[in-house]
């Protein structure tokens, strides 16, 4: 990545306002958005971060009548792989809790873990909504955070626990999630990926998956958990996975009550 397409990481400062803001707008309160009638959702924090940088959104998403569930994470640094094994389970339970599929929304590595999800469990994944996460190419990040890449890359490859190695990025143990985050994504899954401009942390443009609809906010990287324009964003993508999950439901029954 040359300086000059560096994403401009000083934006990253601006993460306090986009909270204020937040609090102080409609939506936030739930006003103008679309309850969530019990709809399960799987929220899943970026690299580095765990299930509390995602506090604000769980109890935005509780209000609004959403069934949440954390990812177990107190950082998102463990082993791509086995962090997918963990999260299907994570899944699993939800959708035979709920008897539906579940809805993802992934911050970042989050995002990227959601769709490689959604892409090996279609049967239990109704949507994903991926903030600011570098699907086109995970490495189009400023040079600092891939410093920090490399730092938890170099800790996993001594022999830290959860913590992924090297190896994740080539090798064998990591091999299956690579093709799975370059295959075709599923019909019958909602996908938006919600990307900024202003982004500090990630190159924009690797956010905008051909695959999905994508939808521009002005946030910073870390913003994104809590902007009022991500949280329309994200509210209008649940709400369009819920009421495509009803019209299927509605389907099978009258294809039921036909074959009766």
């Amino acid at each position: 990545m040359s300086l000059l397409s560096q994403p401009p990481i000083w934006r990253e400062s601006r993460v306090g306002l986009e909270v204020a803001s937040l609090i102080r707008s409609p939506v936030f309160r739930g006003e103008g958005v679309a309850h969530g009638a019990g709809q399960p959702v799987l929220l899943i924090p970026g690299f580095l971060a765990g299930d509390d940088s995602l506090g604000l959104m769980t109890r935005w998403l509780r209000r609004t009548g959403h069934h949440t569930r954390k990812a177990g994470m107190r950082a998102n640094v463990d082993c791509s792989e086995a962090a997918i094994e963990r999260l299907l389970d994570r899944v699993e339970v939800l959708a035979e809790c709920h008897e539906q599929r579940v809805a993802l929304v992934g911050q970042s590595r989050g995002g990227t873990l959601a769709r490689v999800m959604a892409v090996r469990r279609p049967d239990l994944v109704s949507g994903v909504v991926a903030l600011g996460s570098p699907q086109v190419n995970p490495m189009a990040i400023h040079p600092l955070v891939a410093l920090q890449v490399m730092a938890v890359g170099t800790l996993g490859t001594l022999g830290a626990p959860r913590l992924f190695g090297h190896s994740c990025r080539s090798g064998r143990c990591c091999e299956r999630f690579w093709e799975d985050l370059e295959a075709e994504f599923p019909s019958g899954v909602g996908y938006v990926s919600i990307y900024s401009r202003s982004d500090g942390i990630v190159s924009w443009k690797s956010c905008l998956d051909p695959a999905a609809e994508c939808v521009e906010v002005r946030a910073s990287h870390l913003g994104m958990a809590a902007n009022p324009e991500a949280y329309t964003a994200i509210a209008a993508a649940l709400d369009r996975f819920r009421r495509a999950g009803l019209r299927r439901a509605a389907q099978r029954q009258v294809r039921y009550k036909r074959a009766a």
